[in-house]
């Protein structure tokens, strides 16, 4: 196991790590600041938002969006009942699938999506592009792809457990 028998090694391979998760906090930190003083909407409302524009035909099945925020399905329940109420989205079972729902995005979830990208964009120019090259990119993508495509692979395979 990493880091019983070479401690310092240890350090070494996990300080990309930990910087990266250093760097992921600030940038989020700045960027739901700004969704909060701009926009009068928590960050996870944009990223909901932002999904089920993207979903097809601006819907998602509650167990795809609650994978693609990252939140449990009783988290994601609790949230969208407070963006339902904000008039944003609804939710309606799947015809197809009497256990199923979707969480569907409103024309008035529509215009604040907007509204709100624009905050974001500019957010990340901000707090986190504007500090890279073009060449710092490049090795980014490059670096987040392999581990995206390796994760996936890995994931086929079964290897996980």
């Amino acid at each position: 196991m990493l880091g019983i028998d070479e401690p310092n090694r240890c350090n070494e391979q996990v300080h990309p790590w930990h910087t990266f998760l250093r760097v992921h906090s600030k940038v989020l930190s700045a960027l739901a600041a700004d969704m909060e003083t701009e926009q009068d909407m928590p960050l996870t409302w944009y990223y909901v938002l932002f999904h089920l524009d993207n979903g097809c035909m601006n819907k998602l099945r509650l167990q795809e969006l609650a994978e693609a925020i990252n939140l449990s399905q009783s988290g994601l329940t609790r949230l969208l009942d407070r963006m339902a109420e904000a008039g944003f989205v609804e939710r309606r079972p799947c015809a197809t699938d009497r256990r199923g729902a979707y969480a569907i995005i409103t024309p008035i979830g529509k215009g604040k999506l907007e509204v709100a990208t624009r905050t974001y964009l500019r957010g990340i120019v901000e707090h986190f592009m504007q500090h890279l090259s073009e060449d710092d990119v490049e090795t980014l993508l490059g670096a987040f792809n392999k581990i995206l495509t390796a994760e996936a692979a890995t994931k086929k395979g079964g290897a996980r457990c």
